[in-house]
């Protein structure tokens, strides 16, 4: 899903990573809330990676200037789903 060796742009990623976390949301939202900031934190970890090898930057991992230069606002513009902003969505009262 999220290979750090995968091509296309960064856009092109994420439009195509929200439905699947979508449905994930949607199949597990009623069991594993506890565990959406992790998967979130997970997500982004790997399009930081996959960024870091498409500015052909080496490295053992993320670092904090990885984090710094891709946070995660810069994430949210990209328009990427979050599930555990989902989950505080769903859980408002209307």
């Amino acid at each position: 899903m999220t290979r750090r060796n995968r091509s296309g742009s960064i856009g092109f990623i994420v439009d195509d990573l929200n439905p699947m976390l979508r449905g994930w949301f949607n199949y597990f939202k009623h069991a594993y809330r506890t565990e959406y900031r992790e998967i979130d934190g997970f997500i982004r970890r790997r399009l930081r990676a996959i960024l870091l090898r498409h500015n052909k930057r080496k490295g053992l991992g993320i670092t904090l200037d990885a984090h710094c230069q891709w946070t995660n606002a810069y994430f949210a513009e990209l328009g990427l789903f979050t599930m555990h902003e989902a989950r505080v969505l769903a859980c408002r009262p209307r």
